[in-house]
C-alpha cells in the first residue's frame, strides 16, 4: 500500500478528496471522493449557457458603460475588415485571418483548414497560423515567424500550406480499435525564393478557445510558481515548469497562447500579424520590405496612417476579458461522476489542476482600464498553466514541433485548459483538439499524450472500455 500525498494533494485534502493505494504499475492512483462546487467554473463570470453563444456571452457582472463597451468590442472582433484604409479597413496586404471571429468563431474555435481542405485550400479560407523557422532557429529575413497564406485582390499570399495526413492503427487491451492521424507539412507557392525542406520547421496552430481570458489574465503568477515548485512527480514522469518571456522590455511568467509564450492576450499582436492591421504597438506593415507592399501601392492603399486605435484594440480585450465562462453541465449523472474519479485515477489533474484562484485586483487591459470584478476569485481552468514535455516517440513524432517560445522547447507545451471544452462541438461544429487539430476526438487527444503524459495515458489505455467512456463523459461535462 502506498501511503504518502502528492504534494498538490495537500491543497485538494481541504476539499474532500482521498487518496489510496498504488496501482499494479506502482503509480499512486487515486481513489477519490471527488469534491462538489467545481460546476461555477469561474466564480461571478459563469454563465449557464449551453448553446453555441455558451462562448460569446458577456459575464453576469458586464454592464453600464463596461456592457457598450463589450458590444463594441464584441463588434469589432467579428466585423469582416477590408483592404480600404479607413473605419473597418486596413486589411493585408497578406493575412491569415480577416477578423478575430474569422478564426474564433463565436469566440471558440473555427473549423481548421488542416482537415476540410487539407491545408490553405485554393481558395478557401484556412482558420490557421503557419508558423515557420529555419532549424537552427532563426526566421526567415523575407517571412518571418507566420507564413500568412491569404492576400487580398491582386497580391500573392506568401505561401501556402498543403497536408498529407498519416494513418495507423492501434488497439486498446481489450481489443476496442482507435487511430492516431499525424500531418506532414509542405509549403507551395511560396511568393519569393523557394525555402529548402532540409532547412524548414513548420509548425501549425489552429484557434485556441477564447473561453476564460479575463481569468488566466488575472491568475495570482505566484500561485502558479508554487505549483512549478511542487509540480514534480517522479512516479508519474511529470515536472512541469514556468515559461518566463520578455514583453514590452518586462521580462514576466508567460500563462497564454499554446507553449505559455505570452503574458497578454497580445490583442496589438493578433491584429498586426493575423490581419495586417497597423497600429500603435505595432505600426509597420507585417510584409514591410516585400513586393506585396508594391503591389497594395498599386492598387492605391496608403501605408501612411495606422489602421486600428488604441481605444478600439482596448474595447476588443475588454471583450474577451469579460466573457462569461460556460459552467459544467451534468454534474448528477452518475455516468460522469464515474467519469471524473477516472480523470483523478489517471493523474489528469496533476497537470490539469482543477483549481486556481486570481489575484486580488483582478487584470488591466491594454491601456489601463481595470477590470477589479476578476479578482479574489476561485476558477476551476483544470490547468496548471505549466510547460510539460509532451513527447517525441508517437508515430515516430510526438507532439515536437521543434518551435521554441521563449523557454519551451519544441516537445514542450503549456497544459491546455479544459474549461468549456465539452461545448466545442456545440459552438464550433467540430471535435479537432490539440495545437494543430491532429486529434479528431477526446480518445485521440488523450492517445496523443507522450512524454510527461505518457503515465496517465497508460492508465487511461488500461482501463476497462466502460470506465474510458466515463471519463470522456466527464470531459463533455466541462
Amino acid at each position: 500500500m502506498c501511503n504518502r500525498y502528492h504534494p498538490l494533494a495537500y491543497c485538494l485534502l481541504g476539499c474532500g478528496l482521498l487518496l489510496s493505494a498504488c496501482d499494479n504499475d506502482g503509480l499512486d492512483v487515486l481513489d477519490i471522493e471527488v469534491p462538489a462546487g467545481y460546476e461555477l467554473s469561474a466564480g461571478t463570470s459563469t454563465v449557464f449557457l449551453s448553446s453555441s453563444v455558451a462562448y460569446d456571452s458577456e459575464a453576469p457582472w458586464v454592464s453600464g458603460d463596461y456592457l457598450t463597451r463589450f458590444v463594441r468590442g464584441d463588434r469589432l472582433y467579428d466585423d469582416v475588415r477590408t483592404s480600404t484604409n479607413g473605419l473597418g479597413g486596413g486589411l493585408g496586404p497578406v493575412y491569415a485571418g480577416y477578423s478575430c471571429g474569422s478564426c474564433h468563431r463565436n469566440a471558440g474555435r473555427t473549423r481548421p483548414g488542416v482537415w476540410s481542405d487539407n491545408g490553405s485550400g485554393a481558395y478557401g479560407f484556412s482558420a490557421m497560423l503557419i508558423y515557420i523557422t529555419r532549424k537552427n532557429g532563426a526566421f526567415f529575413r523575407d517571412y518571418g515567424r507566420v507564413l500568412h497564406d491569404q492576400a487580398i485582390y491582386g497580391v500573392k499570399p506568401e505561401g501556402k500550406l498543403k497536408v498529407d495526413w498519416q494513418f495507423e492503427q492501434f488497439e486498446f487491451p481489450d481489443g476496442e480499435p482507435y487511430e492516431l492521424a499525424y500531418p506532414k507539412y509542405t509549403i507551395t507557392d511560396w511568393y519569393a525564393e523557394e525555402i529548402s525542406p532540409d532547412d524548414l520547421f513548420c509548425s501549425v496552430r489552429v484557434p485556441l478557445r477564447h473561453v476564460g481570458m479575463g481569468q488566466i489574465m488575472s491568475l495570482d503568477r505566484t500561485e502558479i510558481e508554487r505549483l512549478a515548485a511542487k509540480s514534480n512527480y517522479p512516479e508519474w514522469g511529470i515536472s512541469g515548469r514556468c515559461n518566463y518571456i520578455s514583453e514590452r522590455g518586462v521580462t514576466c511568467l508567460g500563462v497564454s497562447g499554446n507553449k505559455a509564450q505570452h503574458a497578454d492576450l497580445t490583442v496589438e499582436l493578433g491584429f498586426s500579424s493575423d490581419m495586417g492591421v497597423t497600429n500603435s504597438r505595432y505600426p509597420e506593415e507585417i510584409c514591410e520590405g516585400q513586393i506585396q507592399i508594391n503591389q497594395g501601392s498599386m492598387m492605391g492603399l496608403s501605408y501612411d496612417q495606422l489602421d486600428i486605435s488604441t481605444e478600439d484594440m482596448e474595447n476588443v480585450d475588454l471583450y474577451m476579458q469579460s466573457l462569461g465562462v460556460p459552467a459544467r453541465r451534468n454534474v448528477n449523472d452518475p455516468e460522469v461522476k464515474r467519469g471524473e474519479t477516472m480523470f483523478f485515477k489517471a493523474g489528469c489533474h496533476l497537470c490539469h489542476v482543477t483549481t486556481l484562484h486570481t489575484r486580488p485586483r483582478g487584470s488591466t487591459l491594454l491601456a489601463g482600464t481595470q477590470l477589479p470584478w476578476l479578482g479574489n476569485q476561485t476558477i476551476h481552468p483544470y490547468s496548471d498553466f505549466l510547460l510539460h514535455d509532451m513527447g517525441s516517440e508517437i508515430m515516430g513524432v510526438g507532439l515536437n514541433d521543434n518551435y521554441v517560445s521563449g523557454l519551451a522547447r519544441g516537445n514542450e507545451w503549456r497544459t491546455t485548459p479544459l474549461w468549456g471544452i465539452g461545448l466545442q462541438e456545440k459552438v464550433n461544429g467540430h471535435t479537432y483538439f490539440l495545437h494543430d487539430g491532429r486529434a479528431r476526438n477526446f480518445v485521440e487527444a488523450i492517445m496523443w499524450h507522450g512524454g510527461e503524459g505518457e503515465a496517465s495515458k497508460n492508465v487511461f489505455r488500461k482501463m476497462p472500455r466502460e470506465d474510458r467512456a466515463a471519463l470522456v463523459k466527464f470531459l463533455q461535462s466541462l
